[in-house]
């Protein structure tokens, strides 16, 4: 039974179109959770269909139903590795039928039913209904435990549940986490980046203390940068070894116009690793080198060398991560790893800037299961790069390569000779 909204005695005033509308988003809402719910129980059905096909076709078992987060991700307009995470979710639900229940009733949504199935993985299948019926169960008025929690207390509710049933599942879960530990990049606005950093409790404790320390004492000693300016540049200063934090020697790539570069042009640049940034953050004095890319004037699409080997050779590599800058998967923005041949290299698919993709390892391995196809769409000369994927379903989804900074059209230049350049910047 879904918790209802009471009226405030003290608002009986308020127009009761207000009234409908909150009702009507609390209703939309309850909704969501339980198309959620379909969505998993549907979910559980396809991976079952796709392993007996996989075990008729006489896969090995290992690799049976590796597509199933591909083909997931796909019909949901997610990463694969958005895929890869409601697939366990599905399969999670199956045990845990209050929590199913919960999210069948509209009680509670997709992202709070992952919480508390993160947080169970570590259990047999006994002690996760166990958990299960600790947290979801209804009480007898109707109302459920979780009833008002936020987020951090409904994973914290759900912890001790968890170490009260089995401490040692925690610790081994612990160990594995610890080998799990790294550090991770993603842009934020206004050309800043957001660094994380996956630590054990004891060493992200240790860090923050040491930054706060020094935070402190910088602000007491005069410093006008506030606490937490001053945590970041301590953070940067540190791991780069640098005396101070705007005056970092590190080597980096952009993709930038000729007009952008020459003519003072405010076209947007593409760092590497990074994505966009305005044209003006490329300072002319830090140049270090610079190759050409040229480009279609019509289009901005990049060209490029052929190889008759089977692997990329450096400059065709370098050139395709240049241009799909992630992973070229629809809705994957993982980075790239793998230079892969749309047309399989084996059934002659050329190594060529048209028939190579850059993907990430999880999308290039799932693109090697049975019945999923690409090829690249060679139209007109002025259409940009684009890969078709077939689905063994009969689905179809088309990838197009992002665009790239516009090139000159003022300059007194052939166009033949417009062309991109990489620039390598050194502080």
């Amino acid at each position: 039974m879904a918790p209802q909204l009471v009226p405030d005695p003290a608002t009986t005033a308020a127009p009761a179109d207000e009234r409908a509308l909150l009702d009507q988003i609390r209703a939309l809402e309850d909704t969501k959770a339980q198309i959620a719910a379909q969505q998993a129980e549907l979910t559980v059905q396809l991976d079952h269909l796709v392993r007996t096909r996989h075990a008729q076709d006489r896969i090995p078992a290992a690799r049976q139903g590796r597509d199933v987060a591909g083909l997931v991700a796909y019909a949901r307009r997610e990463s694969p590795a958005k895929g890869s995470r409601l697939l366990g979710l599905a399969h999670a639900l199956a045990e845990q039928p209050h929590l199913w229940a919960a999210m069948r009733a509209g009680v509670i949504s997709e992202w709070r039913a992952t919480l508390i199935t993160r947080e169970t993985s570590c259990l047999s299948r006994a002690d996760r209904a166990l958990v299960d019926a600790e947290i979801c169960a209804p009480n007898d008025d109707g109302t459920y435990p979780f009833d008002g929690w936020g987020d951090r207390r409904l994973t914290a509710e759900t912890q001790k549940a968890v170490i009260r049933t089995d401490a040692a599942a925690v610790v081994n879960r612990r160990s594995k986490a610890e080998a799990d530990r790294h550090v991770s990049m993603r842009p934020a606005p206004d050309t800043m980046a957001r660094l994380s950093a996956l630590l054990t409790a004891k060493q992200g404790v240790a860090v923050w203390a040491t930054l706060t320390r020094i935070a402190d004492q910088a602000r007491s000693a005069g410093d006008p940068r506030t606490r937490g300016q001053v945590m970041a540049d301590t953070l940067v200063e540190r791991i780069t070894g640098v005396a101070r934090a705007d005056q970092i020697p590190v080597v980096v790539n952009v993709v930038i116009s000729d007009q952008a570069l020459l003519d003072g042009g405010h076209e947007p640049v593409w760092l590497h690793g990074y994505g966009p940034i305005p044209a003006d953050a490329v300072d002319p004095e830090h140049l270090a080198a610079i190759r050409r890319l040229y480009a279609k004037p019509a289009t901005g699409s990049l060209v490029a060398m052929e190889s008759v080997a089977r692997e990329f050779p450096t400059a065709l590599a370098r050139f395709i991560e240049l241009r799909d800058r992630t992973c070229r998967t629809p809705f994957c923005d993982a980075p790239i790893r793998h230079r892969d041949h749309a047309e399989d290299h084996a059934t002659g698919g050329p190594t060529t800037s048209i028939n190579g993709q850059g993907l990430c390892e999880h999308c290039n391995h799932t693109k090697q299961a049975p019945g999923w196809r690409s090829r690249p769409l060679n139209g007109p000369p002025d259409q940009p790069h684009t890969i078709e994927t077939r689905l063994p379903t009969g689905h179809t989804m088309r990838s197009t390569a992002p665009p790239t900074p516009t090139p000159s059209t003022t300059r007194q230049i052939s166009p033949a000779e417009t062309y991109l350049l990489e620039v390598v910047l050194a502080a």
